[in-house]
């Protein structure tokens, strides 16, 4: 089992993430859906990683941008990240469930991923 203080564990979770948003972008039909769940999630995992390699609590949220003003907070030089926080945290329940919204176009599954790879880069360079 993962330990939730360990940044390492976090990150772990959100490589996996990443690689399902990989396989998911190589299929014939692509699902933007869970290709924009997943690049919540990975964002959302990193956001928690750089918290608990500061010693914080890990809030049990999907909000990235409360996420963030934590981290920031906490010390880390994340607030460049915001505007991609605020893409992506909508992903987190919107997408789940038939009806609460429309599908996503490839146009906003691209922006969503290119999202969450830029939060990955800039998280894995604030860690200690």
């Amino acid at each position: 089992m993962s330990n939730p203080d360990d940044p390492q564990s976090w990150i772990a979770k959100a490589e996996s993430d990443l690689l399902n948003i990989r396989n998911n972008l190589s299929a014939e039909h692509v699902p933007w859906d869970t290709v924009c769940f997943h690049a919540q999630q990975a964002a959302e995992k990193m956001l928690k990683a750089v918290l608990a390699s500061r010693g914080q609590t890990v809030s049990r949220t999907h909000d990235l941008v409360a996420l963030l003003a934590e981290a920031v907070a906490a010390g880390a030089p994340l607030e460049a990240l915001e505007a991609d926080c605020r893409l992506l945290t909508p992903y987190a329940i919107m997408l789940r469930y038939p009806g609460v919204t429309g599908e996503p176009s490839e146009q906003e599954g691209r922006d969503a991923v290119a999202a969450a790879e830029r939060i990955y880069d800039r998280v894995q360079a604030a860690l200690p």
